[in-house]
């Protein structure tokens, strides 16, 4: 339940750490490191010292990563009995 009630709070702030921008889009801090790498992901803004993802930034780039349904799901080609 405090985890439920700390990322609704996410949701109320535009800047987020980089933690919570992980989390945010639903993946580990480490994966979220290599989508911000690689360029699916948002560089972050610096403020002051502090490193912050806008999050409307995080949902245009959220909605250009590639959807799932192009990989084949071993469990579609299971004969049903």
């Amino acid at each position: 339940m405090a985890d439920t009630a700390k990322y609704a709070r996410l949701e109320l702030r535009r800047g987020l750490r980089r933690q919570e921008a992980a989390a945010y889009i639903g993946v580990s801090p480490n994966t979220f490191e290599r989508l911000v790498n690689d360029g699916r992901m948002p560089k972050a803004k610096r403020i002051y010292s502090r490193l912050v993802w806008d999050r409307y930034e995080l949902d245009s780039a959220f909605e250009m990563l590639e959807s799932g349904d192009d990989e084949a799901n071993p469990v579609d080609h299971i004969d049903r009995i």
